[in-house]
């Protein structure tokens, strides 16, 4: 099964909005077909194996990392795959809460005879498909936001400059997180003050669904010649019924009216919208308000903070803009699930305990 996962993770860039699944058949000790979802609308991952193992697969027993589907999609449900192919023994990971498999898949396998156990590396699997399942079962993505700061908790000089707190192997981390996501999300406040591309910067030859642009911009503020007004890839520009524009500068974007709350955009409504158009992982990369009011909502599930050894002074800005607290007892506590080291700075993934 850990073979199966780490097979799952080559579909890390490319199979949204679909999970990343990894298979593995095996005779005993012998790995005699594996495979992976690479990409949407191609076959999963028990195809691929079920291909390379040939008649090898009779008898054997398929190692897979989330319950295969049971149902017509995009592609035929692997579960009659594995039937047809005559294995013993299926072994899963994580169950599938996706409503048209949800464990019909175990379901059809054991009415036909097949020995079937689920939940070994069950935590493994869940996280390596964290948003899918956040899109499934809490109908939001997982929604992580990134933040680089100085030593004294800044991200930017009192005038805005902040290029560059952290270094060239922090930056370029940075590129595989947007990567991986479904959605980058920015406000009109970003925007203005640093005309960010928002896109992933990658290497020619490494495959990535390019992930949705998406800028909250409640009074279309976002100003022409914007490099997120350039078409250059799918964006999302969300804003009031108040607001208008009466010149053609978001004719190569979408635009959306979606409620307010509080002189902001519905937070909720827009990670519900999000969800609705298969979004699983959303990469927030915004200033301290936008980042704060996600905090104070409980809609940041994963803060990943880039920390430069360096200083900003007093009169830099904040890294979070939250509501003041009344005691100790109302603070925001996180857990560290992972620290790591990038060149000079320090990279911490922080969560909500």
């Amino acid at each position: 099964m850990a073979h199966a996962l780490r097979l799952a993770e080559r579909g890390l860039y490319t199979t949204q909005p679909n999970p990343r699944v990894g298979c593995v058949i095996a005779h005993g000790g012998e790995v005699v077909g594996t495979g992976f979802h690479q990409r949407t609308g191609e076959p999963h991952a028990e195809v691929y194996a079920l291909r390379e193992a040939g008649t090898r697969a009779r008898g054997a027993a398929a190692y897979v990392t989330l319950e295969p589907c049971a149902h017509h999609g995009r592609t035929p449900p692997c579960a009659r795959a594995l039937i047809a192919a005559g294995v013993d023994r299926v072994v899963v990971a994580a169950e599938d809460p996706f409503p048209q498999v949800d464990g019909r898949g175990t379901a059809s396998l054991r009415a036909a005879g097949i020995a079937v156990d689920v939940g070994l590396l069950r935590e493994a699997a869940r996280e390596l498909n964290i948003g899918f399942f956040s899109r499934v079962e809490r109908g939001r993505p997982f929604v992580r936001v990134k933040l680089a700061m100085s030593l004294d908790g800044h991200t930017a000089l009192n005038n805005g400059e902040s290029k560059w707190i952290t270094g060239e192997a922090a930056r370029a981390d940075v590129q595989r997180w947007r990567a991986r996501s479904s959605a980058i999300l920015s406000g009109s406040g970003t925007v203005l003050a640093d005309n960010p591309r928002l896109t992933v910067r990658w290497p020619e030859d490494e495959a990535f669904a390019p992930p949705l642009r998406v800028i909250l911009d409640r009074q279309l503020r976002t100003p022409a010649g914007s490099h997120v007004l350039d078409g250059s890839t799918p964006t999302l520009v969300l804003h009031d019924t108040a607001a208008s524009c009466a010149d053609n500068r978001f004719e190569r974007v979408e635009r959306m009216v979606l409620n307010t709350r509080n002189d902001a955009l519905d937070l909720p409504a827009v990670l519900a919208l999000l969800a609705g158009r298969g979004c699983n992982e959303v990469h927030v990369e915004a200033g301290p308000t936008l980042c704060g009011a996600l905090f104070a909502a409980g809609l940041a599930d994963e803060l990943l903070l880039y920390i430069a050894p360096v200083l900003l002074g007093d009169s830099a800005r904040p890294l979070l803009r939250l509501p003041a607290l009344g005691d100790m007892a109302g603070r925001w506590q996180l857990r560290t699930v992972e620290q790591r080291m990038l060149g000079r700075d320090w990279r911490l993934r922080l969560r909500q305990a």
